[in-house]
């Protein structure tokens, strides 16, 4: 068995047909040059050959579910095991996923929680216990009036989806006569038809009787038979006055009455109907109508105050807001800011009072009197009412903005969920804290020996899951962090302590620049959690620009001597060790770690000292009410450990701030109380780590937009001229530019079914598009 991954002639992007050997189980670093050819070596040509290799060796049946896989340019790899890239980018787009979800640690807390949490009423905060017949038949005696008429209801199915006929059918065999199905009664002898895309609620109705002593036996009865038939629950709804009480042999407050369902890991899920809040279906917030976005409070309604409606006098909602604010006495020319308090409620919130209202048509004048429903409620009703996903979208991002869910106040879960607590936690509460705060209350969490023996392993599994976690430097992140928060360095270690969890052996890593976002101080932990990776019996390849990284590795592969063309070509290859010793004289690598070459120092700019922007009270997330002064005209570098707050500072606090201030947008900004010095500013620019192709045809030209000066000329020769060529002739995305037969792409996909699709270069124009 080789000892070592051979790679023979590899062309991929500008390397220039190199050969390069890197030993297996060992830390290896490929570092040089940005654009030098490192990615296009690790990423595009030996981790994609192992992926593409470990898809072929499936049946043709298990390979028509995954993706297709393009051989690299390369002429052989000897010696590739199968490989995983870990790679900076988001984990997930889905504002679902968080910490806790992708490192499965939730899961294991769910079943944590179900196994051993201790059951609390979300209403007074009592611990809740198990009910039993007698306890449940007492109950009913105190809450109920003597010769109170109730019915005892089973449930048989709660906001679930289907026809139910076979359980149906199964309770009139058994003969029971009467269900309550969505509030409305049926007869079991009658064909009962329910469409089954709607969720439904039933209930068994399993006696009719008057509370009194002499019917206690009967009652008890009933009340057992529908406990029995609905898996532990029983409900006494109340035929003489609006009450109905909820009962469980299960869990339930013996004080608020409260019922709680069974405590299984599905509820403690914010992606299950079943868990999640039932006000904002597990995402913590809801999206809410804005007064500020919805109204411009400084024009008239007759200028365009209100910004959902047009402001042309003949639209049918500006007469009826006409007519609304003339018949309560104001004056429509008036800024909406000057207008009554009385006329402002009426016109956003509607009247619960007749308004008159004057239609015309050509033929006819009509009048009629009735409530105004109000701009706000018409806005939100159509938002709930409407199956359009692009009016959903356009309201969503013209006047509306996200705010926390008043129900679960961002928690997810349902109330019962939250009710469920671990020594002093709910699970929501727990995975608010930082990870390193989670280990350590784990570790002295009190468990009973019986305990012990259910959740042991459990409980070792999930502490071992945050010690991967802490050894990244991501101690400071909660597992209620959403995953598209995440920086790309971090989203990668992420995955990196994943991988470790995992356990697997024989595996070609290929992780790029995992330093990236990283503190020096963290440096180290990350180095370390690389090697435990490779003595798992692995090969590690890491792309590196990172000095404590390189000098740490076994062995090392220099792309260059320079970038982009003047790249690609095998620099130094071998023991790290040697690259430190004598660097070849190509080397820029060596040189600057052997420190024949350094970097210098930027010198001082003469900016003015006396121009400044002051941030004041910055406090989003974990700000502390913080002052920062910004001196302008300079090069400033904010700094810090990971999770200090330098994202919250400059990209949710400073830059949203200043793009609402000098570019009028609406982004969301952080908790801050002011800025001083914008008066010095004329415009904010963001440069961040987003992927800025926008379709598989944009290219750095298109990007930029030199594409389109560099059509302009050729639009202007006098040739084009002669043949009435504009700049679109020389477009490859529209009609008339592009070659017709591969629309533009310069490659002609040929299907072959099982096997991956093969990609020609266009016969017409030979790839030019």
């Amino acid at each position: 068995m080789s000892n070592f991954i051979h790679v023979h002639g590899a062309k991929v992007h500008n390397l220039k047909n190199i050969d390069v050997t890197i030993p297996k189980r060992s830390f290896t670093v490929i570092t040089g040059l940005s654009g030098s050819g490192k990615s296009s070596l690790a990423l595009d040509t030996i981790y994609a050959e192992g992926q593409r290799r470990y898809l072929e060796s499936l049946s043709n049946y298990a390979r028509q579910f995954l993706g297709e896989l393009k051989k690299p340019d390369v002429e052989g790899i000897e010696g590739l095991s199968p490989s995983i890239a870990i790679e900076q980018k988001n984990l997930s787009h889905n504002p679902r996923s968080t910490v806790g979800t992708v490192t499965e640690i939730h899961d294991y807390l769910r079943v944590l929680y179900a196994r051993v949490g201790k059951p609390h009423c979300p209403q007074c905060g009592r611990p809740v216990e198990k009910q039993s017949l007698d306890e449940i038949v007492e109950m009913i005696y105190k809450e109920f009036f003597d010769g109170e008429r109730v019915a005892i209801l089973a449930p048989i199915a709660r906001e679930k989806k289907g026809e139910f006929r076979r359980e149906l059918e199964a309770l009139r065999k058994r003969g029971y006569i009467r269900v309550i199905i969505d509030n409305d009664q049926y007869d079991l002898e009658e064909e009962i038809v329910l469409d089954k895309n709607k969720r439904h609620r039933i209930d068994l109705v399993v006696d009719r009787l008057k509370v009194t002593d002499e019917n206690r036996s009967r009652l008890a009865d009933s009340v057992e038979m529908a406990l029995h038939e609905g898996n532990g629950f029983v409900e006494i709804n109340s035929l003489d006055k609006k009450h109905r009480r909820g009962f469980s042999e299960n869990f339930a407050c013996p004080v608020c009455g409260i019922s709680l369902p069974d405590i299984n890991p599905k509820i403690f899920s914010f992606n299950n109907p079943y868990g999640a809040c039932p006000y904002c279906h597990g995402l913590g917030y809801t999206m809410e109508l804005s007064e500020e976005l919805v109204i411009d409070e400084n024009l008239s309604v007759l200028d365009g105050a209100i910004r959902a409606i047009s402001n042309s006098r003949d639209s049918f909602s500006m007469k009826r807001i006409l007519n609304v604010i003339e018949s309560l006495g104001e004056d429509p020319k008036k800024p909406f800011k000057d207008l009554s308090e009385d006329v402002k409620e009426a016109i956003l919130y509607g009247t619960d009072y007749d308004i008159r209202f004057d239609y015309r048509t050509e033929n006819l004048t009509y009048q009629v009197r009735k409530p105004f429903e109000g701009i706000m409620n018409n806005l939100m009703r159509r938002y709930r009412e409407t199956e359009s996903q692009e009016i959903r979208e356009w309201m969503e991002n013209k006047f509306m903005e996200s705010r926390v869910c008043t129900s679960c106040g961002g928690k997810k879960l349902r109330s019962e969920a939250l009710g469920v607590k671990l020594g002093r936690y709910n699970i929501a509460e727990l995975s608010e804290l930082t990870i390193a705060s989670i280990y350590k209350y784990l570790c002295e969490l009190k468990l009973s020996e019986h305990e012990l023996k259910i959740v042991g392993e459990l409980l070792s599994e999930i502490k071992k899951r945050l010690q991967f976690l802490i050894d990244v430097g991501l101690d400071y992140l909660t597992l209620s962090r959403t995953a598209m928060t995440l920086s790309g360095g971090e989203a990668q270690r992420i995955r990196l302590a994943t991988q470790i969890g995992s356990g697997l052996t024989g595996v070609t890593y290929v992780l790029d620049e995992p330093t990236i976002g990283l503190h020096p101080r963290d440096n180290t932990r990350l180095i370390e959690t690389l090697k435990k990776l490779r003595d798992l019996d692995n090969t590690v390849i890491v792309v590196e620009h990172d000095e404590e990284v390189i000098r740490s590795s076994d062995y090392i592969v220099d792309i260059g001597p320079g970038a982009g063309v003047n790249g690609g070509k095998v620099v130094f290859q071998g023991p790290t060790e040697k690259l430190l010793d004598n660097p070849p004289e190509e080397s820029l690598t060596g040189k600057y770690l052997k420190g024949e070459l350094v970097i210098p120092r930027l010198k001082n700019s003469n900016a003015d000292k006396e121009k400044k922007l002051i941030l004041r009270g910055a406090r989003q997330n974990n700000l502390k009410a913080i002052d920062v002064e910004f001196p302008l005209g300079k090069f400033i570098c904010v700094t810090g450990v990971s999770g200090s707050g330098k994202s919250s500072l400059v990209m949710d606090t400073l830059y949203p701030a200043l793009s609402n201030l000098l570019n009028k947008t609406k982004r969301q900004e952080g908790l801050y109380d002011g800025i001083e010095g914008i008066e010095n500013l004329d415009n904010i620019i963001v440069i961040d780590q987003g992927p800025i192709g926008r379709t598989p045809r944009s290219n750095p030209a298109t990007y930029t937009g030199l594409f389109n000066f560099i059509r302009d000329i050729y639009a202007r020769t006098p040739e084009a001229r002669a043949r009435g060529y504009t700049k679109g002739r020389f477009s490859f995305n529209v009609k008339g530019g592009r070659s017709e037969a591969c629309q533009g792409h310069g490659l002609i996909k040929i299907e072959m079914q099982f096997l991956p699709n093969v990609y020609v270069e266009c016969d017409i124009c030979k790839g030019k598009r």
